[in-house]
């Protein structure tokens, strides 16, 4: 047994029984075994369980063994904070800390059937790309394929705008302001990111935008980075932080953006502030984006957009960088954003009035460059090469919602293969 084996059987829910119970007998019902996490901090994110009468909400920690949590060194982390379940799958010793948290240690070597070890071993050493990919052939792929795959995945974001918009009493610029902050941290910080903008009211941002130190302070101070300043211009930072957390009486959250796995030039701190100086160049940001008729339009909104003077030899604060230069955004960043954030809102916004929006939509993804990523070169492997966004998103749509989850007999491309065998 090893961890990334354990990590596979709990996202995929491979056990003998699903009755569980903690170390000490107490039953642990799974509600939900969270979202399989990639990057630094807990192994899956945003579970829920059930037990002793009480429902916990929060991240879920894997480990061959209980000591593993020691070894790793993952008491006092931050990132561990909000942990509700520590799965193992031997328990050899006590970890004081969680126990005095409360926190339920779940034993799970007999809830796994032995003799299946070695065969999902030999899976996630020869999986396949796709499940067809041996009876694939690229002239299947259906004519409609390309815009249906895309509309769905536009529908599907816009469901989702949908609810923040209900959260957010249909403030259009809030959920702009939200989907880019998103878009802005990534993969990595997306999630962080989008819950700092979120916990902050809209006004606020939008009273201080014209001054671009302070909205990168405000963003930096909920970043929690203006504790320790290291020299003049972090002292400036945390004075305007200081003050207008008085002043707006702002939230005791603070958010911890991660740095791990990231090329310097995508560090949060340059993607903070280069999102600040996108508010402060654009005083009129929604009505400018959400009326642009050409792609080019949305370009120029981008183009001057750059990180402040004291990240032009920064990538951290208080460490000076031997690389010198201002940070603009690249083209295949905002391209990212618009992919992401931009025309998902875009879509949404016009959807209900008018009837031409989809068509119009679509043209701007065609204008954009696709994405580059795994899964699109896997596709490329198979034959299907995606010369644009619109491709490239109706692919990752179709990955995720099909040959991902193994949803063949739904899937327009495998009912045309297995039509044929």
């Amino acid at each position: 047994m090893n961890e990334k084996l354990l990590q596979y059987l709990w996202n995929f829910k491979i056990f003998k029984s699903f009755d569980f119970q903690d170390v000490n007998g107490n039953p642990v019902d799974i509600l939900d075994f969270g979202k399989w996490n990639f990057n630094s901090g807990p192994d899956f994110l945003f579970g829920k369980i059930k037990t002793e009468n009480f429902t916990l909400a929060g991240h879920i920690e894997l480990h061959v063994k209980s000591s593993d949590y020691i070894f790793h060194q993952h008491s006092g982390n931050p990132e561990f904070e909000n942990l509700i379940l520590h799965a193992v799958f031997i328990h050899d010793v006590e970890i004081e800390e969680l126990n005095n948290k409360g926190i339920p240690t779940l034993e799970l070597k007999e809830y796994i059937d032995e003799s299946l070890l070695w065969k999902y071993e030999s899976l996630l050493k020869n999986n396949q790309f796709i499940p067809c990919a041996g009876l694939f052939e690229a002239k299947k792929v259906p004519f409609q394929f390309w815009e249906e795959s895309l509309l769905k995945k536009l529908d599907e974001k816009s469901i989702q705008i949908d609810e923040s918009l209900r959260e957010h009493q249909n403030n259009y610029e809030a959920v702009l302001f939200h989907q880019l902050a998103y878009a802005f941290g990534l993969k990595v910080n997306a999630a962080i990111f989008k819950q700092m903008a979120e916990s902050l009211d809209f006004s606020v941002v939008n009273k201080v935008r014209q001054y671009q130190t302070q909205l990168e302070a405000l963003l930096f101070g909920m970043s929690n980075w203006l504790d320790h300043p290291t020299d003049g211009q972090t002292k400036i930072w945390k004075r305007d932080f200081d003050f207008l957390r008085v002043k707006y009486q702002l939230s005791n959250l603070r958010f911890n953006p991660k740095f791990s796995r990231l090329r310097p030039p995508n560090f949060p701190t340059l993607r903070l502030s280069q999102l600040a100086a996108l508010y402060h160049l654009n005083q009129n940001l929604f009505s400018h984006l959400m009326t642009a008729k050409k792609v080019s339009e949305i370009y120029r909104i981008f183009e001057k957009v750059k990180a402040s003077e004291y990240w032009d030899n920064h990538f951290n604060f208080g460490k000076i960088s031997p690389i010198v230069g201002e940070k603009f955004l690249t083209t295949d960043f905002v391209d990212l954003v618009l992919i992401n954030a931009v025309l998902p809102l875009k879509y949404t916004y016009h959807k209900n009035f008018d009837e031409n929006t989809a068509d119009e939509i679509i043209t701007f993804y065609r204008k954009i460059a696709p994405e580059k990523n795994i899964i699109i070169e896997g596709w490329a492997t198979l034959g299907v090469k995606a010369e644009n966004a619109a491709d490239s998103q109706a692919l990752l749509y179709h990955y995720k919602n099909f040959c991902e989850t193994k949803n063949c007999l739904n899937c327009s491309i495998g009912f045309k293969l297995l039509r044929n065998t």
